[in-house]
């Protein structure tokens, strides 16, 4: 099973990067989990450049990734109680074309941290519909976690074991819809991620 996550926030030591580690220990041992670091290199969304041969780069490999992926966690921080827009214009890209995308029957699952009180959930929420409109099979758990500066030990674990263990329930819940929607053989179509 070849996992792939995705952290909306560009910040060094972001806080949803660490929770997609966190959550990527709860995956089981037959897993390939990597985390994608392209986000910042992705141009904006231009329907004139999304021809063959004129497609940028990094939005070809965010593709390429993606489709070589049986499953996509992607977690979300807030900015102005909506998705940052790196990540929207990540989906943007990954949505099209539409009904043939790299996003379409891909089974997905929204996390996301916040330091706030509430953990993001209004960007997590407009995430899901974001990437259920593209064609994405989105996971119906949910897991946002508030304060987020202090919700990680030193060693990036989650501090809370109450909150680890309703993380990994919502690990167990996207693993087993991505056992039931990945193909069980064939090749992979990807670019390395880092």
């Amino acid at each position: 099973m070849r996992v792939i996550g995705i952290a909306g926030s560009l910040r060094a030591g972001s806080y949803n990067a660490k929770l997609l580690d966190a959550a990527a220990q709860a995956l089981p041992a037959d897993a390939d989990y990597r985390r994608w670091a392209g986000l910042a290199d992705v141009p904006f969304y231009n329907a004139d450049r999304d021809e063959p041969g004129l497609i940028p780069v990094a939005a070809e490999e965010l593709r390429a990734v993606v489709a070589g992926a049986d499953g996509l966690l992607f977690a979300t921080p807030e900015y102005n109680g909506s998705i940052p827009g790196g990540l929207k214009n990540a989906v943007d890209w990954l949505s099209r074309p539409f009904g043939a995308s790299a996003l379409s029957g891909k089974t997905v699952a929204v996390i996301g941290a916040g330091t706030g009180r509430f953990g993001g959930v209004w960007a997590q929420a407009e995430l899901r519909k974001a990437l259920g409109i593209a064609g994405a099979r989105v996971v119906d758990a949910e897991f946002a976690l508030p304060g987020a500066a202090e919700a990680f030990d030193a060693d990036g674990q989650l501090s809370d074991f109450g909150r680890a263990e309703e993380l990994t329930d919502v690990v167990a819940a996207f693993v087993g819809e991505v056992r039931v929607s990945a193909p069980e053989s064939g090749p992979r179509v990807g670019a390395v991620v880092s």
